[in-house]
């Protein structure tokens, strides 16, 4: 067997395994940061496709992070004050199902990724960083300025959202529910790297005027990669947002960007489960120096800069060999 495919099945059963342990010991809190990291995988999920196959850097995925965030708010708040979403030109009641605030985060994600990477992919390397921040900035300032939902201070949602057929309100079962859209998100990704559109993909990002040579357009194939990109990171952000029952103006800023392209950067850009064990480091060193120095995110700088000197590949490159997720 193939290191990388063992090394991803040996995170995964790491994964489940902290949860199962924690409910058995009864450390409920174990398992709520179990979830954490699923959903902030998911977010590198979505970003390893823009930055991992295209090659798009783009620090302002917390856009659509935060968007994911927000559309639960706007669907769930006025259930919880017993109001209507909208009045005209049509009554139309909020909800607390969420697969259709699911639905819902993910439209708006793409919808905000079409018009953001439309925009910046005219433009190329640090022009298209900055102009990707740019728009995750106006957002956070629109966010801080919203005084419907809380402005600066956020907007809480007191129960969580419900799913057919399940608790969500029990830890275990939500982690559940993360751990399956987490693991059809990799399905996808996994799907999507070794289709004729990843590849093609593949190949704009290393050469873009050979595969306009073969008569396929690689604005385009980065474009669709960036919407997809978008709605898969804006899901996570309505995890996130029921998680933590929270919503803020924080999950549009830039350092939720940068957080989530460290996910992807310490597990390895473009490894189908580098996100996974980024977001667990990330979470793992939170919780065990968050509680020591206020300056923890010092040894996740050093721990970053060791692997991109000495593991260009992230944590599974340096493990598993050259191999990437779509060979």
């Amino acid at each position: 067997m193939r290191r990388e495919p063992l090394l991803n099945a040996l995170i995964l059963l790491a994964l489940l395994a902290v949860p199962l342990a924690a409910q058995a010991l009864d450390e409920p809190f174990l398992v709520t940061l179990a979830t954490k990291a699923a959903i902030l995988a998911l977010a590198g999920v979505g970003l390893n496709l823009a930055l991992g196959l295209g090659g798009m850097v783009s620090l302002g995925h917390a856009a659509f992070f935060g968007i994911g965030g927000y559309a639960m708010a706007v669907l769930a708040a006025p259930v919880q004050a017993y109001e209507p979403l909208m009045t005209w030109p049509m009554d139309l009641p909020g909800t607390k199902s969420m697969p259709a605030i699911w639905l819902a985060a993910m439209a708006a994600g793409a919808l905000a990724a079409l018009v953001i990477g439309a925009l910046s992919l005219r433009t190329g390397g640090v022009y298209f960083i900055m102009i990707t921040l740019a728009f995750a900035q106006m957002l956070y300032y629109f966010a801080v300025s919203w005084p419907a939902y809380g402005g600066e201070d956020g907007i809480s949602i007191y129960v969580r959202n419900g799913f057919p057929g399940l608790d969500t309100l029990d830890p275990l079962q939500f982690f559940g529910l993360c751990l399956g859209v987490l693991l059809l998100a990799l399905g996808a990704m996994h799907l999507i790297a070794r289709s004729r559109f990843g590849l093609a993909l593949d190949g704009a990002r290393q050469n873009p005027e050979r595969v306009a040579a073969l008569g396929l357009r690689p604005a385009r194939l980065k474009l669709i990669a960036f919407v997809v990109s978008g709605a898969v990171t804006a899901l996570a952000g309505a995890l996130f947002a029921d998680l933590n029952r929270f919503v803020s103006p924080s999950m549009l800023h830039w350092q939720t960007s940068g957080e989530i392209m460290v996910f992807v950067i310490l597990g390895g850009a473009g490894r189908l489960f580098g996100p996974v064990a980024g977001a667990a480091i990330f979470v793992l060193l939170e919780h065990l120096l968050g509680g020591v120095s206020d300056y923890w995110k010092l040894f996740l700088g050093l721990a970053l800069l060791g692997i991109v000197l000495f593991a260009r590949g992230g944590l599974i490159g340096a493990l598993a060999g050259r191999a990437v997720a779509h060979d």
